[in-house]
């Protein structure tokens, strides 16, 4: 009995993620969004799904950023190292569009 609740507590462990990336209520998020290889197209899908949005707590800035860094952290090791820098790049991107870069 209590191996069948530890495989169902790791099971969920290792999908809840998941969940919060299809079904979260603050941002709706094209289908695939993080999975495509243009930044910019990444952060322009992000900027209208948080300047859409009527749940998100934040700014459309930091709706974006917040959802962009979430699957980054969440896809940790599994993430492609090609993926990782186009999303790595795609969070200079939303700066950029949002105008929140910084000019030394």
């Amino acid at each position: 009995m209590a191996n069948i609740k530890k495989k169902t507590r790791k099971k969920f462990a290792e999908y809840w993620s998941k969940e919060v990336t299809l079904k979260n209520r603050a941002l709706i998020l094209e289908r695939g969004v993080f999975t495509w290889k243009d930044p910019k197209r990444i952060a322009m899908s992000l900027k209208k799904s948080a300047e859409e949005s009527i749940e998100r707590k934040g700014t459309p800035f930091q709706s974006a950023m917040s959802m962009l860094d979430f699957y980054i952290n969440r896809a940790g090791k599994n993430l492609d190292s090609k993926q990782h820098q186009v999303l790595e790049q795609t969070k200079k991107e939303l700066r950029i569009i949002f105008g929140k870069n910084k000019k030394i």
